[in-house]
């Protein structure tokens, strides 16, 4: 398994919180596109989880967790 360097890491932490943070606002665009309310309630619950994982990548880029420390 190859080892990676804490600035590598925290590259690949910026580009995965980019990615999640494109999905969500496409996510929550696609909300105003659809007239199924369960098709609605399903992309809100989802950028929801994803907002959730952002927060989680976010925490452990600040090491603001205690998890993180």
């Amino acid at each position: 398994m190859n080892k990676h360097s804490t600035g590598d890491l925290r590259s690949r932490t910026e580009l995965v919180r980019t990615q999640l943070n494109s999905l969500i606002a496409q996510l929550r665009d696609d909300i105003e596109k659809v007239s199924d309310p369960k098709a609605e309630a399903l992309f809100e619950t989802t950028a929801e989880v994803l907002d959730g994982l952002d927060n989680a990548f976010k925490h452990y880029a600040e090491r603001s967790e205690k998890a993180w420390q």
